[in-house]
Parts: structure tokens; sequence; C-alpha cells
């Protein structure tokens, strides 16, 4: 039996992925990017800095800073907001830049694979903002028709 070098038990294992089979390892990173404060973050941060309601996040990724997030993400704690950010950096969704300013400048911006997933974070939110009102119908309605 042949030996395979590292990069093609590499491409061996990605042939292999499939996310309906319990031991994938895709399921603990679907687990990851299906938490709301990873989809809040990867869509804030390609943003144009328009927040208003009813706007669409737009516009051209940008770094930006640790309290620029803070203030956007209403609710989310600072341990929150700092452990899911060290998640997406060691997944190599973002990077973390540390400016040598007095106090310490830090800031967060989308790698070309944050990029990647950054679009569809933007529609998921977009599309429960969108739908949340249908949703709120349906949820009544089977409410009140499954007591």
């Amino acid at each position: 039996m042949a030996t395979m070098t590292a990069a093609q038990k590499k491409a061996q294992a990605k042939v292999e992925y499939d996310a309906f089979i319990a031991a994938c390892p895709s399921r603990k990173l679907l687990d990851r990017i299906s938490d709301k404060w990873v989809t809040l973050i990867l869509a804030a941060l390609g943003s144009d800095g328009s927040h208003r309601t009813g706007e669409h996040c737009a516009g051209s990724p940008r770094p930006m800073r640790y309290s620029e997030l803070s203030r956007l993400l209403a609710g989310v704690s600072q341990k929150m907001l700092t452990q899911t950010l060290r998640s997406l950096e060691r997944d190599g969704l973002i990077t973390r830049t540390a400016t040598p300013t007095v106090p310490v400048t830090v800031t967060y911006e989308l790698t070309d694979l944050g990029l990647s997933l950054h679009h569809l974070m933007r529609d998921l939110k977009a599309w429960a903002e969108e739908n949340m009102d249908d949703v709120l119908t349906h949820r009544e309605t089977y409410d009140t028709s499954h007591p």
C-alpha cells in the first residue's frame, strides 16, 4: 500500500467531509458559525457603518475597533464579544491588529476566508429582519392551534 503525503491526506479528508455524518468535523464548524454573535460580527465587519432600522448592511468590508463592535452589537457582553472574536480569529475568519498607541488601538478585519462567509451572513441577517413579521404570525397561529 502506498503511503500518502500530508497534502494527499488533507485532500482525501476534504473529499470525505459530509456534515450529515455524525463524526464529520464540519459539524463543529456549522455549530460555531450558526451562533447569533458570529453571524452579527461577520455581517458587521463587512458593513459600511450605516445600521439604522430597515437598512441593509452594505459596502466594502472594513476594519472595526472593539468598541465599535461592542456599541453596534446591542446586548453582547464584553466576555461574549471577546470569546467570539478569539474563536473567529482562531478559525481564520478575522484578523486582530494591535497598534501601539496610548491606549492600544485594536482592530478586527475579515480575512479572505471570512469575507467568503460574510456575504452569506449579511444575507441571513437581512432575511431574518425582512421575514420576522411572517414568522411571528406563524408562531402565533401555531401556538393558538396547538395548546
